[in-house]
């Protein structure tokens, strides 16, 4: 793998933002030549997931700038943000030498799917501002980002509790850019996604020959975030051998890689999040007595949205305005997306179970049903049976007629088949979205029956097209959705689509 500080010496305007199921992280491109992709440690840039190849995909730097698949197992897509309208294309998935030779030109604001991995091609220092992000108008809100500012200038560990979905992550990023470590990386790490198979190689990183295979001495993912800030979300699924471990390194700051000999010092600051109760767990034995005295040098609570109503108005305008300006990029509609007053009423009502990633979800969803138009309460679909004690991740099912059950398919081939059928129905449903209105006869109120059978299309694609690209793995297909796993088994389930198959 290249040393990054010779593409930094080199480097153009362009980097790229990698994100995996466990971690995120940027690399300058050089202002010239090609750069190899792929989870090899000798390609030029290592993209650290299983459905990556060693070799997945060459980016040429041009001019034009454009995209190769090499030959990958998994396949290279494109989402292209830069068009009138967006839109993913497949570049020859497939094996061997047939699937090279065709390349998809690219230009910055693109996403790169590599397996399940993604890859953000963008300006340099052009990801998002994220502190215009965040709504803070609460005045429990208020006390926990001001104690969050002061807390941040120093090197003591910081626990964030709160419910799933009500903006730890975020409060961990504020936490970051206040602190002297800013300008240093921030590493996120989900600890759902780390098994123990993998954690000392892609956590510690080894040494040369540690293991067959191990050509060269490679940093772990601590080391790379040396100066910065490691964020461990969901740090109460963590297994107790993978807990021993980490207090470890928390507690000597120290990391052995793995076939090393001396450990290695590193300077990083630790920011937990969980949506669970730390000191239950730790009396019932599921989590290390030490390992959370360790982490909590300064616990901040995170008050559940449904506790600061004063912020769902100007979070749900936020994230219309986003969810526009990338369905209906360079049009003006994208700039001001009006909520009218009832719909507002409504979503200040709803008890938002799933937090601020439920409010995100609602809103995206009407933006496309209003396709343009004002958003009103039938845009919305909220249950109106939304319950506050519910766990977030309960998300209410559409309720459907009953239907005859669906044999699994006999092979594998039987199952592409009808994956591809359920995609192309889908599709086709989808595309009939922002014409429900339009289809009824004149003074004829669709209603809210009619809507809800267009988003349940829509939905239905999304889950298709997340199963083949994450190649029928239903726990990174639900990662991608932003849903449960056991909620995707259920969608999957009443949308009669098939079940995957284990290879």
């Amino acid at each position: 793998m290249a040393d990054p500080e010779i593409l930094s010496r080199d480097g153009g305007s362009l980097e790229l933002l990698i994100i995996t199921q466990s971690s995120m992280s940027t690399r300058q491109l050089p202002g010239s030549g090609s750069v190899v992709l792929g989870r090899d440690e000798d390609a030029d840039i290592c993209v650290p997931d299983s459905s990556v190849s060693r070799r997945h995909a060459v980016l040429h730097l041009g001019p034009p700038l454009r995209i190769e698949d090499l030959g990958s197992s998994n396949g290279t897509r494109v989402r292209a943000r830069h068009c009138s309208a967006a839109t993913e294309r497949l570049i020859d998935v497939g094996k061997g030498a047939s699937a090279r030779g065709a390349a998809v030109e690219l230009a910055p604001g693109d996403v790169i799917y590599l397996g399940a991995a993604r890859v953000v091609l963008r300006q340099k220092g052009g990801e998002r501002d994220a502190g215009k992000d965040v709504i803070v108008k609460d005045d429990a809100m208020r006390a926990v980002y001001e104690l969050a500012e002061r807390v941040a200038k120093g090197p003591i560990n910081i626990l964030l509790l709160g419910e799933t979905g009500a903006g730890k992550e975020v409060l961990a990023e504020s936490i970051h850019r206040a602190s002297p470590r800013a300008s240093r990386p921030l590493l996120r790490l989900s600890c759902v996604a780390l098994s123990e198979s993998l954690l000392e190689s892609e956590l510690f990183g080894h040494e040369r020959g540690a293991f067959t295979g191990a050509v060269r001495a490679k940093p772990g993912l601590l080391e790379t975030a040396e100066g910065g800030t490691v964020f461990l979300d969901e740090i109460g699924e963590l297994p107790p051998s993978i807990q021993a471990k980490l207090l470890r390194v928390i507690e000597e700051r120290k990391v052995m890689r793995v076939g090393g000999l001396t450990p290695i010092k590193i300077d990083v600051r630790f920011v937990a999040a969980t949506h669970r109760d730390l000191e239950a767990e730790v009396s019932r034995g599921a989590f290390r007595q030490d390992l959370y005295f360790r982490l909590n040098g300064v616990t901040l609570v995170i008050p559940p949205l449904r506790e600061r109503p004063g912020e769902v108005a100007a979070l749900a305008q936020l994230f219309a305005e986003r969810t526009a300006k990338e369905l209906f990029p360079g049009e003006a509609s994208a700039l001001a997306v009006p909520i009218s007053p009832a719909a507002l009423a409504g979503l200040q009502r709803h008890s938002w179970p799933g937090n601020i990633r439920e409010l995100r979800n609602v809103i995206e969803r009407a933006v496309i049903l209003a396709n343009g138009a004002p958003i009103e309460p039938e845009h919305l679909l909220l249950s109106p049976l939304a319950d506050p004690t519910r766990p977030s991740h309960a998300v209410p099912l559409p309720v459907r007629p009953p239907q005859a059950p669906v044999s699994a398919p006999s092979d594998a081939s039987a199952a592409a088949s009808a994956s591809a059928s359920a995609s192309a129905s889908a599709s086709a449903s989808a595309r009939s979205v922002p014409d429900v209105a339009k289809s009824a006869p004149d003074g004829v109120d669709p209603g809210p029956t009619r809507l809800r059978d267009a988003m349940e299309a829509h939905e239905r694609e999304r889950i298709v097209q997340a199963l083949e690209q994450c190649m029928g793995n239903q726990t990174r297909a639900a990662a991608l959705l932003g849903i449960s796993r056991r909620t995707l088994v259920e969608r999957i389930r009443v949308y009669g689509l098939p079940r995957p198959r284990k290879a």
